[in-house]
C-alpha cells in the first residue's frame, strides 16, 4: 500500500514545534487506522493544555512530562472523543499532574435519537476503539471557550466520526480530531460514527476561514477549505455508487463494500463496510433506501 504522506515521518515522543507555544508529540501506536501514531498537542508555555493525551502508553506519558518546559505545568487535559488512541491516557496524565480531563462528554454523549435507538438495540455492531468507560471531569459544551496563560481554545461539537467529537479552535486554527485528516478519510462507524451528522459537521466547518488545520492523526492540513471540500465530494460520490449498487439489486453492506472498495487491502474491508453502513443508514432516514427487515448490521438493503 502506498504510504499516504511520505514526507511525514516525525520521530514517536519527540516535541516539535508547529507554532510560537504550540508542540506535537507523535505516540508510539502506528497502524493502518491512525498512520504515524496520535497527535499530541501541548498547547502554551506557562500553563499547558495538553490536546489529545493518547493511548495508554507509559513511554508516551513521559514523553509528555519531559517536553514541558522549566517551571511549567498542565493545566487542562482536553480530549476530541472517546476513543482508545485519543483517551485513554487522560486518567494517568491527570493523576501526575493535577489537571482536569475536559471533554463534550463520556462515551455516549451527542450520539442522535436514531444512533441511540441503535445502540440500545444492539443488531448495528460498531464499538471498535471506544473508550467505553471514558468521562470527563468537566464538561465542553459547544461554544465553550476554554482560557490558560496565554492561549484561547474555543469548542466546536463536531460529531460524525464520534457523537462526543469535538474540534478545538485556537484562532485561525483548528484541532481536527478524527473528523478531518489530510491523509485519509475517517472512519465513520455506527452508532458511535454517524454519517448524516458527520456531512453536517464538515459543513459547519467550511463556513469559518481557517488557516491550518491539526488533525488526530498525520500532517497539518495547509488548504483547510480545499480539504472539507474534497471530503464532502468523497462522501457524495460514495453515496452515488451505493445508490448504483442498490440499482442492480438489494445487498448488505458487506457485500457492497467488496464491490465499492475493490482496490484496498483486505484488512481495511471490515471498516471499509462500517462506512457503507453509515451510508445505507443516511439514506434510510433521508427515504432513499430501506432495509429488508430489521435495521442491522448485517441487513440486506434495497434502492428507492
Amino acid at each position: 500500500m502506498q504510504d499516504p504522506q511520505p514526507d511525514f515521518h516525525p520521530v514517536p515522543g519527540r516535541p516539535e514545534t508547529l507554532a510560537p507555544g504550540l508542540r506535537r508529540i507523535v505516540a508510539p501506536n502506528p497502524s493502518p487506522m491512525t498512520l504515524r501514531g496520535t497527535n499530541t498537542y501541548l498547547l502554551g508555555t506557562r500553563g499547558v493544555a495538553v490536546i489529545d493525551p493518547g493511548p495508554d502508553d507509559s513511554s508516551h506519558l513521559d514523553a509528555i512530562r519531559a517536553a514541558l518546559h522549566p517551571g511549567a505545568r498542565v493545566t487542562h487535559i482536553v480530549v476530541t472523543h472517546a476513543h482508545r488512541d485519543h483517551s485513554a491516557l487522560a486518567p494517568a496524565l491527570a493523576a501526575v499532574t493535577g489537571a482536569p480531563v475536559l471533554a463534550f462528554g463520556d462515551a455516549r454523549a451527542g450520539r442522535s435519537p436514531v444512533m441511540e435507538a441503535l445502540a440500545r438495540g444492539g443488531a448495528i455492531g460498531g464499538g471498535e476503539g471506544v473508550d467505553a468507560g471514558f468521562a470527563p471531569d468537566e464538561r465542553m459544551e459547544d461554544g465553550a471557550v476554554l482560557e490558560g496563560a496565554d492561549w484561547q481554545l474555543e469548542a466546536i461539537h463536531t460529531p460524525g466520526h464520534f457523537g462526543n467529537h469535538l474540534a478545538l479552535a485556537w484562532g485561525d486554527t483548528l484541532f481536527t480530531g478524527d473528523l478531518v485528516m489530510g491523509w485519509s478519510t475517517s472512519l465513520v462507524s455506527p452508532p458511535d460514527g454517524d454519517l448524516t451528522a458527520f456531512m453536517a459537521s464538515l459543513d459547519r466547518l467550511r463556513a469559518r476561514p481557517w488557516r491550518v488545520m491539526h488533525p488526530g492523526h498525520g500532517a497539518p492540513v495547509a488548504d483547510p477549505a480545499a480539504r472539507l471540500d474534497a471530503l464532502l465530494a468523497h462522501r457524495r460520490s460514495r453515496e452515488a455508487e451505493i445508490r448504483a449498487a442498490l440499482d442492480e439489486g438489494p445487498a448488505t453492506a458487506s457485500a457492497l463494500a467488496s464491490r465499492i472498495y475493490a482496490d484496498i487491502p483486505a484488512a481495511l474491508h471490515p471498516a471499509a463496510a462500517r462506512n457503507v453502513l453509515a451510508h445505507l443508514i443516511d439514506l434510510t432516514a433521508r427515504g432513499l433506501a430501506r432495509p429488508v427487515g430489521e435495521l442491522a448490521e448485517n441487513a440486506v438493503f434495497s434502492g428507492l
